[in-house]
């Protein structure tokens, strides 16, 4: 149990009307924040915020700056953030996991108050570095520290005109030249011109470019990874043979400067390629260079699932944001009550008010809690890999199985997001609809991560793909445990919803839940496997049919998976020793809320496979969520303390932990730049009949 001297990590919040519904509340609510994010980290965010909160460049924007004037503000916050040194030299000598933690933690800090300067360092920094470190060697280190100390500003070029997920068919070429000992890079037409590239639109000088390797023989050995220098760091002027420029304006993020560039068989060093695993010598001769192949596969693991955590620690903060914004609305806005002519009564109140928010509050919870725990593993698993090279096979299937973890859990949290923002907004009226309000902006900033490091819905095809090899294996390898049902799912696949009850399995549990998604997946797993084979037997090619399986099948088993990893990791967290009682009521609704809503939304699937009939099962289910959110109305506000970041990172006029919603709206009102002022152009809309009398 979290004592006093752990609390004060967290700041109080003042008093106000917020204190009527927070007195209601069974538990501190800084234990409760405490269960969800480990103290230190708790702690290095709130270090950031008082620290950010004194400068004006961070300061909260009041009306819509220009495109222009926004990339200006994040660049200029990119270098500010390198001024302050955010983090401690001792930090970069710190194991891995560590190491790696705090810094992902300023990030979170940092995309709570600017969500397109913690992208612009995310990719510029971040996964730049992360690419290098997992494809180069060391005579690209001396880029690697520029980057890293941001001496030069970096991006990563991937997604073509043409092609996006599809990396293997993009066609921008490296072509080797022995008699100059350079590559020359070369973009076929404007559908190879890479684009949608962060930083890349005006501030970029250094590219982690993808191309197809060709030697002087013809030989295509396939997509590679290049240095390559597109403006002159100094004066930001574009070198001879490159052309780069912005993209345009976005719905959201348009601090980052999203560019395009071709190339005009531009040339590089031949040393400029990333020959961690082949390389091409002076002479022209293509070799392999893979060795220490764990090693190797913890690097590449580290580039390309690092970002994917990234994005999903920010959504859970974006989710809780919008969460915490819903429920103090509603406990503040009060309409209609039990007597016409008597006292109105908060819409928190309402049973439909709490269907539609509070589902998504302990989404919140649930989801921040699972992110943290994928988050321990993939590190842990990094770190292993750093530090042996033995266990190959074991550490191949530890890889696959978080990739495919990743894979479901990155779509699952980022689209909770989304639609937690929009019913946030619906659900806070007219005032959510206000920019002061600021859930448009979390809207429009939030709404890339459901596209870029990996459409959702081809993210989940590859989470599917992995958990219907582990069905059809004679052995389940599931290192991690997240597949481990599979090995019974014979007696899973024979009960049933009163077969469940009959075991003595309660309702209201988390077994409940449980069993549930077991039998679920291992439907949804058997459907799919029988769809594709049925399809094979019929002379479908596997491509085909591994397609034709994903509405109703394989998508929703790959969200399924996700939800159960979240439900499981959040029941583990709070059987820990450091949960004190009081939290655990409190706790227990929370997941039976995620839980039963998620169960919901695979209604029809129950029935499609006789797991129910009749309504009860349906009945029960909804019943058990409605209680719930009841359960939970005097708790929610306190739920909502626990989430929230400090009022000037919330940027919420109709949210403030004060309490004064009326007073505050007031104020952005009667403050608004030319509010109360004639407007400049008057005479132009005053109506042309009654301007000829003037």
């Amino acid at each position: 149990m979290p004592v006093d001297e752990e609390r004060t990590v967290i700041p109080d919040v003042p008093r106000g009307p917020l204190c009527d519904y927070r007195s209601k509340a069974q538990f501190n609510w800084k234990d409760f924040r405490l269960v969800l994010e480990d103290k230190e980290l708790v702690q290095i965010k709130y270090d950031i915020w008082r620290r950010l909160e004194g400068e004006p460049l961070f300061a909260p924007v009041t009306s819509t700056l220009s495109v222009d004037q926004q990339k200006e503000r994040a660049a200029r916050q990119v270098n500010r953030i390198a001024d302050l040194e955010l983090a401690p030299s001792e930090i970069y000598s710190k194991p891995y996991k560590y190491r790696v933690r705090y810094l992902m933690s300023i990030n979170e800090a940092l995309h709570a108050v600017c969500p397109s300067l913690s992208v612009k360092i995310a990719l510029g920094v971040g996964l730049f570095t992360n690419s290098l470190l997992a494809m180069g060697t060391d005579r690209h280190q001396e880029i690697y520290n520029q980057a890293w100390n941001r001496e030069i500003i970096t991006c990563l070029a991937i997604t073509e005109v043409s092609h996006g997920s599809n990396t293997k068919r993009c066609r921008t070429t490296a072509t080797y030249d022995p008699a100059t000992q350079e590559f020359i890079i070369h973009t076929p037409d404007f559908e190879a011109a890479k684009c949608w590239v962060g930083n890349l639109g005006k501030t970029a000088s250094m590219a982690l470019l993808f191309a197809i390797l060709y030697t002087a023989d013809g030989e295509n050995h396939g997509l590679q990874g290049f240095l390559v220098p597109i403006r002159d760091p100094k004066t930001l002027l574009p070198y001879p043979g490159v052309t780069v420029g912005d993209i345009g304006e976005k719905i959201g993020l348009n601090g980052i400067d999203n560019g395009f560039v071709m190339f005009n068989h531009y040339r590089i060093p031949r040393e400029n390629l990333l020959n961690r695993t082949g390389d091409v010598t002076p002479e022209g001769v293509y070799e392999s260079t893979f060795s220490e192949p764990g090693k190797i596969l913890g690097a590449v693991l580290e580039s390309f699932s690092a970002g994917r955590l990234g994005i999903m620690q920010e959504s859970s903060n974006t989710l809780s944001h919008a969460a915490v914004i819903a429920v103090r609305y509603a406990a503040l806005r009060k309409q209609f009550g039990t007597d016409r002519h008597g006292p109105e009564q908060s819409i928190i109140e309402y049973q439909l008010h709490q269907w539609r928010i509070f589902p998504y509050l302990a989404a919140a919870c649930v989801l921040k809690v699972s992110v943290f725990a994928m988050t321990e593993i993939y590190l842990e698993t990094v770190q292993k890999s750093q530090a042996e090279s033995n266990g190959f096979e074991l550490l191949t299937q530890i890889v696959s199985e978080i990739h495919a973890l990743v894979s479901s859990s990155k779509p699952l949290v980022t689209w909770t997001a989304r639609d937690a923002i929009q019913e946030s907004r619906e659900a806070c009226g007219g005032h959510g609809y206000l920019r002061a309000a600021n859930l448009g902006e979390l809207r429009n900033n939030h709404d890339p991560s459901c596209t870029y490091e990996g459409d959702n819905n081809v993210l989940g095809q590859q989470a599917s793909n992995w958990l219907i090899r582990q069905w059809k294996n004679v052995k389940v390898e599931s290192p991690v445990g997240t597949a481990s049902f599979i090995t019974r799912r014979d007696a899973i696949m024979s009960g049933n919803y009163d077969a469940l009850l009959r075991t003595g399995v309660r309702l209201e549990s988390t077994e409940f839940v449980s069993q549930c998604y077991e039998w679920l997946m291992c439907w949804l797993l058997k459907q799919s496997v029988a769809q594709m084979e049925e399809a094979s037997k019929a002379g479908v090619d596997t491509f085909t049919a591994r397609n034709n399986c994903q509405v109703y099948r394989a998508r929703d088993l790959s969200r399924a998976y996700a939800e159960y990893y979240a439900l499981e990791s959040f029941r583990s967290r709070c059987a820990r020793g450091d949960v004190s009682a009081d939290l655990k009521p409190v706790l227990f609704r929370v997941y039976l809320i995620y839980g039963m809503w998620c169960l919901d939304r695979h209604m029809t699937t129950f029935y499609a496979g006789s797991f129910a009939t009749g309504s009860a099962f349906a009945d029960a289910v909804r019943g058990t969520l409605l209680r719930m959110c009841g359960e939970l109305k005097d708790s929610a506000v306190a739920i909502a303390d626990a989430l929230a970041p400090p009022d000037w990172v919330l940027n919420s006029v109709i949210a403030k932990s004060d309490g004064r919603l009326y007073e505050n709206i007031q104020s952005v009102f009667m403050t608004n730049p030319g509010a109360l002022e004639r407007a400049s152009w008057w005479k132009d809309v005053i109506p042309s009949k009654l301007r000829a009398k003037l």
